[in-house]
């Protein structure tokens, strides 16, 4: 048995969006109880991540270091059409993640207990987005 569903996300800023509970409860209303679950963003200014979703000091944190290591406005940027953000997001998706597999047991994900899903928001006006889940 497999299952793809296909998520729409709306970002309104740059920075880490929670989307935990919207991929648990696909897996809890179409997932195999044991299985994988694959998730995939159809983007490449925008990616995802598995990352501490309990203090969000962690997350500020995170999206300043990232913005430190990648700025805005570097001059040997040639890629600017759409704006001083767009060469930085697109750098930043392939420093991070864009497919991750999650474990499925018992007809949950198996994430640790201070574990969630994440869309990293690279751009920092609002896009949307399309997340594809897969589960098999």
């Amino acid at each position: 048995m497999q299952i793809v569903e296909k998520l729409k996300l709306t970002t309104k800023h740059q920075g880490l969006h929670d989307m935990s509970s919207k991929i648990e409860s696909l897996v809890a209303q179409k997932g195999p109880s044991v299985g994988l679950c694959t998730v995939f963003i159809r983007h490449t200014s925008a990616s995802l991540t598995i990352q501490e979703n309990a203090d969000p000091s962690a997350r500020r944190d995170l999206e300043a270091w990232l913005n430190r290591l990648v700025p805005e406005n570097d001059p040997l940027y040639t890629h600017t059409t759409e704006g001083p953000d767009d060469m930085p997001s697109h750098i930043k998706a392939i420093l991070t993640q864009t497919c991750l597999s999650i474990p499925i047991m018992n007809g949950k994900l198996v994430l640790g207990q201070w574990q969630g899903i994440y869309l990293w928001e690279h751009r920092t006006s609002p896009h949307r987005r399309e997340v594809v889940v897969h589960m098999r």
